[in-house]
């Protein structure tokens, strides 16, 4: 993503965080309480605990670990301080969309809530706008074929890699080869497996994997931190300093100016947490019985939650004392392992981080091939989610023999490319509406 969308989503974070009143710390406390009351959908519906799991599934992704580690190679401690900021004001970006959302939508032919960014338009907005959900919607399809698909499953490749070549120490180019295409094939199984069960079993298997995962990889990245407590405090201050004078912490190891760790921080906060780009909305708004406040403080938890992964996962990059190749991130993946080898061994450190990987990317393309799904129904009706779902597995496929660098550059530009009419929509609906401009206020 450049530097100008990087720009342009903060300044809408900071507008949107004004327009709440500063949701994200006036309710911090609620938000954090709001995961705690998880609540049941009537008839089998989507429950807002399961609403929020689904778009959380999505936000914690390989993004929390591979694109943390790559903003660090690619723009130095510093880049994570700009990913707090991005967060701190996504919070109330995110807060906004959710309400929005829930207040401009629709039931489908099967009985269960629709929205997101497409349906505020055509429902909230006079029909002259219409081409604003077209190009979110395509946006959206593409999207969620990107940086939900081709991105997640060319991470958990390269880490099964990584693996394998630990195990056999090394490994011909051929059976590499073939360790990513089979990696490919079975994540595209078990993604075939939970989408043929429609948004209410992609809610359950998010709600179920989410917890489950999160709480495995925060558990053994606190045992790294304890090991190696000592350079905590100079992990932070190379965070805080590098920030704003990136070559004080780098002493002219890379030629990062402040542009640089500035606009890498912002971009790959924004493709961790998701605020701005309006996908999370489509799942928030398909919770039975929460208004849409209580639900708006779920998008709050989850730009968080998302924060909170990123932050561990860059501190156990940063105290462990692994050198860092500053520059070179399609290094991204082993430099998590380098870091947990330190505490844990190299065979094993590559076995949990391929396995949470493999867990936190699933979870998120669930995720995503719902909100592709969505978009293409929008524009083509539902007739075509079956057809959506079979281009999204044979990307899977696909996407697991990509080079990386390939994939993250097709991420950043359809983030760019779907924030624009998100973005647009959501100004527009406040000018028109003083109801909704009161709801975000409460």
């Amino acid at each position: 993503m450049g530097t100008l969308c990087a720009i342009i989503l903060l300044l809408a974070a900071v507008v949107f965080s004004f327009r709440t009143r500063f949701v994200q710390f006036r309710r911090f406390g609620a938000a954090l309480r709001q995961p705690l009351r998880p609540t049941r959908g009537a008839g089998g519906a989507v429950s807002p605990f399961e609403a929020a799991a689904t778009s959380l599934a999505a936000t914690i992704g390989t993004g929390n670990i591979a694109g943390v580690a790559g903003a660090i190679l690619l723009g130095g401690p510093g880049a994570i301080f700009w990913l707090w900021v991005s967060s701190a004001l996504g919070m109330g970006l995110k807060y906004a969309e959710v309400v929005i959302a829930m207040r401009y939508r629709r039931r489908g032919a099967d009985g269960q809530w629709r929205g997101g960014p497409m349906y505020c338009i055509a429902l909230g907005l006079p029909k002259r706008y219409g081409f604003l959900a077209t190009v979110f919607s395509l946006c959206g399809m593409l999207a969620a074929l990107g940086m939900g698909d081709l991105v997640q499953v060319n991470t958990v490749s390269e880490s099964a890699q990584a693996l394998y070549a630990a195990i056999a120490a090394g490994g011909t180019e051929g059976a590499l080869f073939s360790v990513r295409l089979v990696t490919g094939l079975v994540t595209a199984a078990l993604l075939f497996l939970v989408l043929s069960g429609g948004a209410q079993r992609v809610g359950r298997a998010a709600a179920m994997l989410v917890p489950f995962v999160s709480a495995l990889y925060l558990l053994l990245c606190m045992v790294l931190l304890v090991g190696n407590a000592a350079a905590l405090a100079g992990a932070l201050r190379d965070i805080v300093v590098g920030a704003f004078a990136p070559q004080a912490v780098l002493g002219g190891a890379a030629g990062f100016g402040f542009l640089t760790v500035f606009r890498v921080g912002l971009s790959r906060g924004v493709f961790s947490h998701e605020a701005g780009l309006g996908t999370s909305a489509i799942a928030h708004s398909s919770a039975e019985g929460a208004s849409p406040r209580e639900q708006g403080l779920y998008g709050v938890f989850e730009v968080f939650f998302d924060a909170l992964i990123c932050t561990i996962t860059a501190l156990a990059v940063l105290v462990c004392g692994i050198r860092l190749p500053y520059g070179n991130a399609e290094l991204n993946s082993t430099l998590v392992i380098q870091a947990f080898a330190t505490q844990f061994g190299e065979a094993l450190s590559a076995g949990f981080l391929a396995l949470s990987l493999l867990l936190f990317a699933f979870s998120s393309m669930t995720s995503f091939a719902l909100y592709g799904a969505r978009c293409a129904e929008f524009l083509f009706g539902s007739g075509v989610q079956r057809a959506y779902y079979a281009v999204f597995l044979l990307l899977t496929v696909l996407g697991a023999l990509l080079p990386r660098s390939t994939a993250w550059e097709i991420a950043d530009w359809l983030n760019a490319a779907m924030a624009i009419p998100n973005l647009t929509a959501m100004t527009l609906l406040l000018r028109r509406n003083p109801a909704l401009r009161a709801a975000l206020r409460g």
